[in-house]
C-alpha cells in the first residue's frame, strides 16, 4: 500500500512529473500515475495543478528558457541569430521524426491552449529580436499575429501524414514560409535553408533532445520556482 504524504510541494510534483513525461511520454503519463509515484491523493495534485496541462506548461516554460540559451550559445559560436532560429525548428522537426516521446511532447505542447499561448508569446519576443531588421515598422501586436501563422506552420511540419513530403522538403518549405512572413529577402532565405540542409539535422535533433532532457534534470529549485511564479 502506498503511504500518503502530507507535505508534498509543487516543486516535488513538478520534478517527478517532468521526469515521467520525458521517460514515458506526456500522453502516456496520467495524473493518477503521477499521484501513485508521489504517494499523494488526486486532490493533493489538483490543489496545485488543476489539470495535467498545467504541469506540461511548466515543461514548456523550461523549453522556452532552454531555446533562448541555445540561441545565445550558438551566437557566441559564430552562428547568426537567424540561422540559430532556423536550426531550432529543424531540430524540433528532426526530433519528432526520430523520437516518439519527443514528438508526443511537442505535439501536445502545440495542441493545448495554455501551452500554445506560452509558445506563441515566447516566440513573438524571439521573432522581434531575430527579424526586427526586416520588419522595421512592426509593433508587438504584429509579431503576435505573425506567430499565430508560424505556430501553425511549425505544427504541420512536425506532424506529417502518409502523403507528406520527405523531411528535408518539409523543413525547407517551413523555413522558407516563416522567413517570408517576416520579410526576409529571398537570397538570404535560400542561403539559410541551404546551410541547414547541408548539416546532419537528424544528429542535431538527437543532441538537442538529449541536452534538453539534461537541462530539465539539472534545473535548480530556484529555476523551477521562477517558472512557477511567472
Amino acid at each position: 500500500m502506498v503511504m500518503r504524504r502530507k507535505n508534498t510541494t509543487r516543486l516535488e510534483i513538478i520534478q517527478v512529473a517532468l521526469k515521467m513525461f520525458l521517460e514515458r511520454g506526456y500522453t502516456n503519463t496520467s495524473a493518477k500515475a503521477i499521484c501513485q509515484e508521489l504517494g499523494i491523493s488526486t486532490g493533493n495534485l489538483t490543489y496545485y495543478f488543476p489539470t495535467k496541462e498545467h504541469i506540461l506548461a511548466v515543461l514548456v516554460e523550461l523549453l522556452c528558457d532552454f531555446q533562448w540559451k541555445m540561441i545565445e550559445k550558438e551566437t557566441d559560436e559564430g552562428y547568426s541569430s537567424l540561422l540559430s532560429l532556423c536550426l531550432e525548428l529543424t531540430a524540433m522537426t528532426a526530433i519528432c521524426e526520430e523520437s516518439a516521446i519527443g514528438k508526443d511532447f511537442y505535439l501536445s505542447a502545440y495542441t493545448h491552449p495554455i501551452t500554445l499561448s506560452i509558445i506563441r508569446d515566447n516566440d513573438a519576443k524571439k521573432a522581434k529580436r531575430v527579424f526586427g531588421e526586416y520588419c522595421k515598422n512592426w509593433k508587438d501586436v504584429n509579431y503576435r499575429e505573425a506567430e499565430m501563422l508560424v505556430s501553425g506552420i511549425e505544427f504541420a511540419t512536425m506532424m506529417p501524414t502518409e502523403r507528406s513530403a520527405p523531411l528535408n522538403v518539409r523543413i525547407a518549405g517551413a523555413l522558407g514560409a516563416i522567413m517570408m512572413i517576416y520579410n526576409v529577402p529571398e537570397d538570404i532565405r535560400r542561403k539559410k535553408i541551404d546551410k541547414v540542409l547541408a548539416m546532419d539535422y537528424l544528429a542535431i535533433g538527437k543532441k538537442v533532445l538529449s541536452e534538453f532532457i539534461k537541462y530539465t534534470e539539472e534545473a535548480t529549485e530556484s529555476a523551477l520556482e521562477a517558472v512557477l511564479t511567472k
